[in-house]
């Protein structure tokens, strides 16, 4: 892939730009088998999970700078001024004819960008998802409700300007900090979900709810887990950080080789919203989908419950830290007999790996979630080896 932002040197966040491709997939998987020696040593590395090279990502997150009526939408330089880079390459193909369109739009509507070194002006982001069946999440970040009003009053040229934007909605975020959105969302549009089909489940996108940023490798993510959960034939899947339930749902869809029961637990209520609409949609269309259901909490919580048994798999999907001590040790002691662990940070996950004893990785797979960086998306399955006394304190079907 190549990129004239990075050859001048305007943006440089794609640090393998130039490297080819196929390097680039070998270098991290070695990185990974590496730092996983000693934490899985057993583990059979199955082929990496190959991404497209450029035209990828489903989501833009877009710094607005410049002047009403003359924005820049891309990142901030080193001393805080708008950087354009609206034909940026990693964009999906329509998203990323969309992204000039709707500078075009911001422009016309005289909205106000905020200025980082003077600390004045409004429009600080537009953070935009792209659906594969072309819908679109459009949601403008402000600083205040000053312009609400404005944005409310063109909601309908919004729309005729971009029809895609099923969802449009507004976030409030008044500090002068280096955070992407704040805790207030208005919602402006009727529709509030994104529909993002994935497989052959559409998952349900909420504005606050997360999901990766490359939906090709997102989707052989959760066939990998099904693969394996199929395999392992689990009576239960219990799936922590299970965001808007991707891996849950999942697993619920395998019929007579899956779970009979699935739960899922995310601290997210608008997260868990989504997993209970598409939920509820599937019930509808898969007359053989286990009991599943969805709770808010913090994944931790769980350290109180009865043990799951010889016949549970757990999924974990933490952030970059990993699931840390308390949470690995829960599992030891779970009874569970698989985990599928999938990891953005592969040194925190070969921490969390050598709390789990009880455990041996068989299988790994590296998805190249982020091509052009060094980030990457590993995944194993774990089985137990040895048993361990269980917690029986309360029941997780409480």
């Amino acid at each position: 892939m190549d990129c004239d932002y990075f050859d001048a040197h305007r943006c440089r966040s794609c640090a393998l730009m130039g490297v080819p491709y196929a390097v680039q997939l070998a270098d991290k998987q070695q990185h990974c088998a590496a730092v996983l020696s000693d934490s899985a040593p057993e583990a059979t590395w199955l082929p990496a999970f190959v991404s497209p090279e450029s035209g990828f990502r489903n989501k833009a997150k877009l710094v607005v700078g410049g002047d009403p009526g003359a924005v820049t939408l891309g990142i901030l330089d080193p001393a805080g001024r708008g950087v354009d880079l609206r034909d940026c390459g990693l964009y999906e193909p329509g998203l990323h004819e969309l992204i000039p369109r709707l500078a075009g739009l911001v422009d016309d509507l005289q909205l106000e960008p905020y200025d980082v070194p003077a600390r004045r002006g409004e429009l600080k982001h537009l953070i935009v998802t792209h659906s594969p069946t072309g819908a679109v999440m459009l949601r403008f970040v402000l600083r205040s409700q000053k312009q609400l009003a404005l944005l409310r009053s063109r909601l309908a040229v919004i729309r005729e300007r971009l029809p895609e934007a099923v969802v449009v909605s507004v976030n409030l975020q008044p500090d002068h900090k280096a955070v992407l959105e704040g805790d207030t969302e208005l919602v402006l549009t009727e529709a509030d979900v994104l529909p993002m089909q994935v497989n052959e489940i559409t998952l349900s996108l909420r504005p606050n709810s997360f999901f990766q940023t490359n939906t090709h490798v997102a989707a052989g993510l959760y066939r990998q887990a099904q693969q394996w959960i199929s395999t392992a034939r689990p009576t239960k899947v219990l799936d922590l950080y299970c965001g808007v339930g991707g891996f849950a749902l999942h697993s619920a869809v395998l019929g007579d080789s899956g779970p009979a029961q699935v739960i899922g637990i995310e601290v997210s209520p608008e997260a868990v919203t989504s997993a209970d609409h598409t939920a509820g949609e599937l019930r509808a269309t898969h007359p053989g989908l286990a009991e599943i259901s969805f709770r808010v909490g913090d994944v931790t919580d769980v350290a109180g419950l009865r043990s799951l048994g010889p016949g549970a798999l757990v999924v974990v999907n933490p952030p970059r830290r990993g699931i840390g001590p308390e949470l690995a040790h829960w599992l030891e002691r779970s009874g569970a007999e698989h985990v599928v662990y999938s990891s953005c940070n592969v040194d925190s996950l070969s921490r969390d790996l050598a709390r789990l004893p009880s455990y041996a990785a068989s299988q790994a797979r590296l998805f190249d979630m982020f091509p052009q960086t060094e980030h990457h998306e590993v995944m194993v399955l774990l089985d137990r080896t040895s048993t361990e006394e269980h917690c029986v304190t309360r029941d997780l079907d409480q």
